[in-house]
């Protein structure tokens, strides 16, 4: 469910009442843990949290009007949708989160690629998120995507 909000704050109004907190609290924990250097703005209809364009110029896709993705977080049909780049690009964050979630949840993990759904607002995991936000800085985000995408490399 894509949202033609052009604020955070204008998101979280148009949440659906039993999400807000929730919501709200994820947004908290990323603020608190992600490393400095991201921006947090509205990306792809959801709240984005970017490599900003004055750090990389060159942008995602070489679109120097689009900043490189890091997480999103947007509320869907059926749950809150927590949008990773990292767990996507690599392996070894992948088998770390997997392996400490039933640590931190009690309902079975939920994920796609990089999607992590929360469909039990009851049960998401905050403390792990906040570890998981702390795991990859701007310059690994850069590095990583300049190593997968060469082409648009800045320059």
């Amino acid at each position: 469910m894509k949202s033609s909000a052009k604020t955070v704050e204008q998101y979280i109004q148009e949440l659906p009442s039993d999400r807000v907190e929730p919501f709200k609290k994820l947004r908290e924990v990323i603020l608190k843990n992600i490393p400095k250097g991201f921006a947090e703005e509205m990306s792809y209809g959801m709240v984005g949290y970017n490599v900003p364009l004055s750090t990389y110029p060159a942008g995602y896709g070489g679109n120097s009007k689009q900043p490189l993705p890091f997480v999103n977080l947007g509320s869907q049909k059926n749950s809150i949708n927590l949008y990773h780049i990292g767990i996507y690009g690599n392996p070894d964050l992948l088998k770390w989160f997997v392996t400490e979630y039933p640590k931190y949840a009690k309902t079975k993990l939920d994920m796609g690629k990089g999607c992590i759904r929360f469909k039990k607002m009851s049960d998401i995991p905050y403390e792990l998120i906040g570890q998981l936000m702390t795991k990859i800085t701007v310059e690994k985000v850069i590095e990583a995507y300049n190593k997968n995408h060469p082409k648009d490399k800045k320059k």
